[in-house]
């Protein structure tokens, strides 16, 4: 469940700042890395730029570090037009794919070497890492080196030296990428506790959708340099804005769908359909596994293929008289009572769906 940025109460920085990037493009050569992205983060608030690789977040995360200069366009940060702002005089935190530590310092010192380059005192940059790791979790590791941690405890060291310097904003880039994905989650899940803690207004880019999904306020998906939508994790997920976000937002099913007066017949269900949709006649709806709905019971009309097991929830793989085929998320104890062969009814919830036309696919 997300928090808003007027409920945080950021008792770390006590900072946190709006960001604006208004129509931003980048050209390089013939290529446009950006294609006039508008966007806005409210105090406090952590936003995801998420999408395949190409498509223009990592861009503009640099464009908004003043790691790289726009072709047009503004960056504002707090109301102050920081366009042309060089990349130390922008008062932001960053933490990088790679972590990039010093290996001859200790965690302590790591954490405390961007307040060292700020003239502040040996004392109170001490006491002020110090505090930071203690917000992360690693005090206890202050007197280790980058070698002797597990990729985890890299991540939070990086987080704590950009969280150290009291940052406006703070930058992650990939930021759990290269951890592996056992940890992935409870460390997803720390980042977001320390965000929430600190109030930092926060932006990130990832292509893990589930990265983002969990942690995020709002997320944006990218494509060819655009902003396709951004929204809550659960309306993206629910009422994706296009196809693009359909397809690169959770898995789908593409069912063939006749649509007439604002409802469409998806497998033999009525259902409304979403704003963008096609408006009438033949059409294919994204369905996603979860929505599709299965009963031993029923008059069958699909065949069970394959089923695999997840943990507490199977996919289970079906061929629909007609020759489709649908993949349906189910909890596993209704999976392992059902056999390769076996027939049974197929529909889908009656919650709206995004009806594109067939081309679109």
């Amino acid at each position: 469940m997300t928090t808003t940025p007027a409920a945080r109460t950021g008792t770390t920085s006590g900072r946190s700042l709006a960001v604006e990037l208004t129509d931003l493009t980048r050209h390089y050569g013939s290529v446009r890395a950006l294609d006039g992205l508008t966007l806005h983060l409210e105090p406090g608030e952590m936003v995801a730029l998420l999408g395949p690789s190409g498509c223009g977040k990592t861009t503009a995360l640099r464009i908004l570090a003043g790691l790289d200069q726009p072709t047009s366009g503004t960056v504002s940060v707090g109301g102050h037009d920081l366009t042309r702002v060089p990349a130390n005089k922008r008062d932001m935190g960053m933490v990088f794919q790679a972590y990039s530590l010093f290996p001859h310092m200790t965690v302590l010192d790591n954490v405390a070497f961007g307040l060292k380059l700020r003239r502040k005192d040996r004392t109170s940059r001490l006491e002020r890492a110090r505090e930071v790791l203690d917000l992360v979790g690693l005090s206890e590791h202050a007197d280790r080196y980058a070698r002797q941690l597990s990729g985890g405890q890299q991540q939070r060291v990086a987080l704590a030296r950009a969280l150290a310097i009291e940052p406006s904003v703070l930058l992650r880039a990939e930021p759990l990428s290269a951890i592996g994905a056992e940890v992935r989650t409870p460390l997803g899940d720390e980042s977001r506790r320390v965000q929430l803690e600190v109030g930092t207004t926060t932006l990130f880019v990832t292509h893990d959708q589930e990265e983002a999904l969990a942690i995020a306020d709002r997320v944006g998906v990218m494509n060819k340099g655009r902003l396709e939508q951004l929204a809550a994790p659960a309306e993206l997920y629910a009422k994706p804005a296009t196809t693009f976000v359909a397809e690169f937002v959770g898995l789908n099913n593409k069912v063939r769908a006749q649509v007439d007066d604002g409802r469409a017949k998806v497998l033999g269900t009525s259902v409304p359909v979403m704003a963008g949709s096609v408006e009438s006649g033949a059409g294919v709806a994204m369905v996603r596994p979860e929505s599709i709905v299965l009963d031993t019971t029923g008059t069958a009309n699909a065949r069970v293929t394959s089923v695999n097991f997840l943990g507490p929830v199977s996919r289970v793989y079906l061929e629909v008289d007609g020759g489709e085929t649908v993949m349906a998320a189910v909890p596993s104890p209704l999976a392992v009572k059902l056999s390769p062969g076996e027939r049974v009814a197929v529909s889908v919830e009656p919650t709206p769906l995004l009806v594109v036309a067939a081309r679109a696919t």
